[in-house]
């Protein structure tokens, strides 16, 4: 780890003073800094990089934020497979592994030790209307379409390799990488998947039909759905960033994109006690006998 790139969200408090403490810590042992634009100009440190320019600049980009942040960061420089880490600024953030009191720390183990990485799938998800690509984006966490402001339920009709799964009937659906199963899917009823698992989750939102659950699927699965709505105003959500308003008859089609999502694994703990504190499960009762 010779260069390091700094991403943060300039909306919270002591991003600036966080990112300088890194900085100052990265440039006395030798490493070389690159910035976001936004931040070198927030804590005047010159004009910055773009984030495409950074992550083909860098061996590791610090993200400081949460999970809004590292989302867009994802999308940003995922054709350069660059192992990302965050920093913890937000509430809660499952992909901000790292906390502020950590920080240091973690970056003198990667310094001397190296870091692991894991890998994320991606989903590529296309919006046709009537014939023509109208949106095309890349996703870490989910797609979801919804009903927006309609009155009504939505009938979602949906293939999984051009065979005909179901028509939900709900007030949206939700198709989501192993990453996303801990974000709107998991408030929506859908299961906690693993993210080294390669499959991808389809979850309706509630369905008029309670017999429709949640599904998942095989990670090389290639799934279609067409929204037949009497009214105007369903919207698709990707990564809960990207909106599109869409009109019946137009045709979302989602499957694993051959980008991934690099991101570096916490020295300090892994994925079970991740879950453990970020949904205030409980930890082993005192004296209890593990072997048990």
């Amino acid at each position: 780890m010779k260069k390091v790139g700094i991403v943060a969200n300039t909306a919270k408090e002591k991003a600036g003073d966080y990112t300088q403490r890194l900085r100052t810590w990265c440039l006395e042992r030798g490493l070389e800094v690159f910035l976001d634009k936004g931040i070198a100009q927030a804590i005047g440190a010159g004009p910055g990089y773009d984030r495409k320019q950074l992550a083909a600049m860098v061996d590791i980009i610090a993200v400081f934020g949460g999970d809004g942040t590292m989302l867009r960061t994802a999308r940003a420089v995922r054709e350069f497979n660059v192992p990302i880490v965050g920093i913890n600024l937000g509430a809660f953030g499952y992909l901000t592994e790292v906390n502020l009191n950590e920080m240091i720390d973690a970056f003198e183990i990667f310094r001397q030790q190296g870091f692991l990485t894991e890998k994320r799938m991606m989903l590529d998800v296309t919006v046709e209307s009537e014939g023509t690509v109208v949106k095309k984006r890349t996703v870490l966490n989910d797609a979801v379409i919804n009903r927006g402001n309609l009155s009504r339920i939505v009938e979602m009709e949906t293939e999984v390799d051009g065979k005909y799964l179901n028509t939900f009937k709900a007030d949206g659906l939700i198709v989501s990488t192993p990453t996303g199963s801990t974000a709107y899917s998991l408030s929506a009823g859908g299961p906690i998947v693993f993210p080294q698992h390669d499959s991808i989750i389809i979850n309706p939102i509630c369905p008029h039909t309670l017999t429709n659950r949640p599904v998942i699927l095989p990670g090389e699965a290639a799934i279609r759905v067409i929204i037949w709505s009497k009214e105007q105003g369903a919207t698709v959500t990707l990564d809960g960033q990207v909106f599109h308003t869409l009109k019946s008859g137009d045709v979302m089609t989602i499957q694993r994109s051959h980008y991934v999502t690099m991101l570096v694994a916490s020295p300090h703990r892994d994925y079970l006690e991740i879950l453990r504190s970020k949904l205030g499960w409980g930890g082993l009762p005192a004296g209890l006998n593990r072997t048990v």
